[in-house]
């Protein structure tokens, strides 16, 4: 059995070993330091430790389309940073600060091609289960930033509307990670299944903390500047619970928040705030965030493997989320 520890390592390994051409080097040398600047490795991670709960051959086979997940998932932060004008990220300067916005473009556009060549290691006759998987991931990933960024400019969206796009952007990733890690490791249909659904749930939770930790933590700690989902209007489940609960006065302040264009950010942060906390909807927030980690309990404990194989699993999600064991 892996720790989630050994997996990173396996991961970082791999990602370090990626090979790219001598030139053009302004093409290539952004890929690798998007790579080299750190990250949780979640969904690498996810994928090999559900592969491991179904076989100990943990190889190169495994190992290298997990990465592939990770270069993808760096590859939609490229873009996404662009789109969103957020020029940090993981405490450094986002790709499209470091050299320029065509720049960035271009390396993302090849870093999705290079985590289509590291998913065509997986074994030969798992590799259209997994394709077929991922390419559906993919395109509800660019669903979501589209959904997204209409919402910027839509004064209310409701909680049902920001759920169903969340589970696009980032659910859907975090989703075909753990199936594609149950495909490698020779699931059941059914387990294959239960672990789709499980980071479906654990996507959802983990986008709704991020939110959370968005508006409410220290930009060194999250590797990015705070506040940026208020300043450019991104519809949260903070907002849109916001929204759905302010009455009155509060409620007016609260559009004219939204569609006043001149306040400084640091004015419209401290007044989102304080609706915020008047409302106590980052208490409903944590509620959701706990909601879902219900069910991703309830999807591992139903999987069909002997209690301690699932130990490293659990482990690792109750680390992801703060929790004690």
């Amino acid at each position: 059995m892996y720790s989630a520890e050994d997996i990173k390592e396996l991961v970082e390994k791999s990602l370090k070993g990626i090979q790219y051409p001598d030139g053009p080097s302004d093409l290539y040398a952004p890929i690798a330091y998007s790579l080299s600047i750190g990250g949780k490795r979640i969904r690498p991670i996810l994928a090999l430790l559900s592969c491991n709960l179904f076989t100990d051959r943990i190889t190169d086979k495994c190992i290298l389309p997990a990465a592939g997940l990770e270069v993808f998932h760096c590859f939609t932060l490229v873009h996404d940073d662009i789109m969103d004008k957020a020029d940090m990220r993981r405490n450094q300067p986002s790709i499209h600060k470091k050299w320029n916005i065509n720049t960035a473009i271009l390396s993302g556009d090849a870093m999705c091609i290079e985590s289509y060549k590291l998913l065509y290691y997986a074994e030969i006759s798992k590799i259209p289960e997994i394709l077929q998987s991922f390419n559906k991931a993919a395109f509800n990933v660019c669903e979501g930033q589209q959904y997204d960024m209409n919402y910027e400019h839509k004064t209310t969206v409701t909680e049902e509307d920001y759920l169903k796009m969340i589970e696009l952007k980032t659910a859907a990733l975090i989703s075909v990670s753990t199936k594609i890690g149950a495909i490698m490791g020779g699931a059941s249909s059914s387990d294959v299944d239960r672990l789709a659904r499980l980071g479906l749930n654990l996507g959802m939770a983990f986008q709704i903390q991020d939110d959370i930790m968005d508006s409410y933590s220290d930009s060194k700690k999250i590797g990015k500047d705070t506040g940026l989902d208020i300043a450019n209007n991104k519809k949260t489940y903070l907002l849109t619970s916001a929204i759905r609960l302010a009455k009155g006065d509060r409620k007016k302040r609260l559009i004219a928040l939204l569609n006043e264009k001149d306040i400084p950010v640091e004015k419209k942060y401290a007044e989102m705030k304080e609706i915020y906390d008047s409302l106590k909807v980052r208490d409903l927030a944590d509620a959701k965030v706990k909601e879902y980690f219900s069910a991703v309990e309830n999807e591992l404990k139903a999987i069909d493997v002997k209690q301690d194989r699932k130990y490293y699993f659990k482990e690792f999600i109750d680390n992801l989320f703060g929790r004690q064991r």
